[in-house]
């Protein structure tokens, strides 16, 4: 090849490639569905052509990701050699802080068991007729 000839890979082989799919036809599902967009064009078709230099944009478990593609791979690989064909570029995700007790206030006392009952109009004396 010459200098300026640029190696391309399938969209759908990249993606599995650089381990953000598990299988090749959950990537080609996510491309076909139109989900994935390549320097900003919405793609549909599986077989497009990528290279090194493109910008794919994403979004996958709830966050969008943008990575640049540095190198279309020989294999699938282990995880450090998938990290080196792409370079993230995704924004910063907010966390939230952790509570592990959640917004939950307890167990009602029994006053305020009364009270609620009361509340919702059910009398606490119960009609044996």
């Amino acid at each position: 090849m010459s200098e300026h000839s640029r190696q391309t890979i399938r969209l759908d082989k990249w993606l599995w490639h650089a381990r953000f799919f598990k299988s090749r036809s959950l990537a080609a599902g996510v491309v076909t569905a139109g989900k994935v967009r390549v320097d900003g064009t919405p793609v549909s078709k599986p077989s497009r052509s990528v290279g090194e230099g493109d910008v794919l944009t994403f979004v996958q478990a709830d966050a969008t990701k943008v990575v640049r593609i540095l190198a279309c791979g020989e294999r699938r690989g282990p995880a450090p050699e998938a990290q080196k064909l792409y370079e993230d570029m995704s924004p910063p995700v907010e966390r939230r802080p952790y509570n592990p007790g959640g917004d939950r206030k307890g167990r009602p006392t029994k006053k305020q068991r009364r009270d609620i009952m009361t509340h919702r109009g059910l009398d606490r004396s119960i009609d044996l007729e």
